[in-house]
């Protein structure tokens, strides 16, 4: 597909629709997850709700890049978004702890295959100087799904029931579905499948060139792992109801959505490191605000600020490892960054669940471990950028000596 100056085309949006109907379908079934794991007795492994989708995510990110880069972008984001659809079914199917853990395990394939074929197919029809901002716009509609389904899911489970929660998001992955299929396929020279594309190699799976945006997406993402584990909990202690239990997710995507475009227009044009670096201390700042939040208004201000500090730092991510990307292996790069996400996500949402032992005075240690994390990520950026680029310089030489 030939790439030309403005993105704004039907295509475009089409996947961004796409992209919307997933994340929501996944995403809105997360907050009533703690209780109903807790009603099965199996309280203590809330750590594991979050940590055990995104082992999964990782694990399968080197087989979808490998066959994002040769069969295709679109059937890649149609198994994501049909395990979804397949997952949602089974939830009030499987009503015991160890069968739901084993589900949770395999929804991961999900977020697995579908976000890294996306973001090789905008990739593929965006112009390079013109990456930060696609990737911002497409992140609107990605998080906007990210924001309005953990809301509508609580609100369905208490008007009509958990089960219809439950099938209203395998309904929505499968429209995510519907959408594709109609759509113009960008990966030039593609081959059928064939099981043996499914041998992974030890070169296959991580693509070097982007290791930079990927270390700071680890110590970036672990504090979005504990906010997806720990919010609901937090949201009920400070007041809300459990119908407002999203209340936290809609007020963080929602002030994302304006910063995102503009980051990624700034990013463009003053590059992706200086970015990232006011991403970093925002993220700092919005996990202290967490740790602190003992009330309704305090909770909201730090809904506001986290959603900020994500929007300003997910899209530039995104654009610097594409920047960085070869375009024959750019869906082994995307890959690489998503299992670096999925090890920030899942290290942070077992760790933090771990430190919360069910018990709400402790979050204000799980906040503080993030914000740590968050400065570390900052330092990496002033300092360690520089260093790993003159090593992957020196070995690039050496292999050609």
């Amino acid at each position: 597909m030939t790439k030309t100056d403005t993105f704004y085309t039907p295509q475009f949006f089409l996947l961004c629709l796409s992209s919307f109907l997933f994340f929501a379908s996944f995403n809105m079934i997360v907050p009533d997850l703690p209780n109903y794991l807790k009603s099965m007795g199996g309280g203590e492994y809330k750590g594991l709700i979050i940590s055990l989708f995104t082992v999964t995510a990782g694990l399968s990110r080197p087989f979808s890049g490998k066959l994002a880069d040769t069969i295709g972008r679109i059937p890649v984001m149609i198994i994501g978004a049909g395990v979804c659809f397949v997952v949602g079914f089974l939830y009030p199917v499987f009503n015991s702890v160890w069968a739901f853990l084993l589900l949770r395990f395999l929804h991961g394939f999900s977020t697995g295959f579908k976000p890294t074929g996306t973001a090789a197919y905008v990739a593929d029809i965006v112009p390079a100087h013109r990456r930060g901002e696609a990737m911002g716009i497409a992140g609107i509609f990605g998080s906007t799904g990210m924001a309005l389904g953990p809301f509508f899911g609580p609100y369905i489970t208490q008007t009509f029931s958990l089960q219809w929660m439950f099938y209203t998001s395998s309904v929505l992955a499968i429209l995510s579905v519907l959408i594709l299929i109609g759509m113009k396929e960008t990966l030039p020279n593609k081959v059928r499948f064939r099981p043996n594309l499914l041998n992974i190699k030890r070169d296959e799976i991580i693509e070097p060139r982007v290791f930079n945006p990927s270390i700071v997406f680890i110590l970036t993402a672990f504090s979005f792992g504990a906010v997806l584990t720990l919010i609901p909990d937090l949201t009920l202690s400070v007041g809300f109801s459990e119908k407002g239990k999203g209340i936290f997710f809609l007020i963080f995507v929602a002030s994302s959505l304006l910063i995102r475009f503009l980051a990624g227009k700034v990013s463009d044009r003053f590059g992706r490191v200086i970015v990232l670096k006011y991403a970093a201390i925002s993220i700092a700042v919005a996990d202290m605000f967490i740790a602190y939040a003992h009330d309704k208004s305090m909770l909201i201000i730090a809904a506001i600020l986290f959603g900020i500090a994500v929007g300003m730092n997910t899209p530039t991510l995104y654009a610097w490892t594409i920047d960085l990307a070869i375009d024959s292996l750019r869906g082994k790069a995307l890959a690489t960054m998503y299992i670096a996400l999925e090890i920030g996500i899942g290290a942070g949402a077992f760790i933090s669940g771990w430190i919360y032992a069910d018990e709400i005075n402790n979050i204000r240690a799980v906040f503080f471990v993030c914000a740590i994390l968050a400065i570390i990520a900052l330092a990496y950026l002033n300092f360690g950028v520089n260093w790993m680029n003159r090593r992957q310089q020196k070995q690039v030489i050496n292999e050609n000596l």
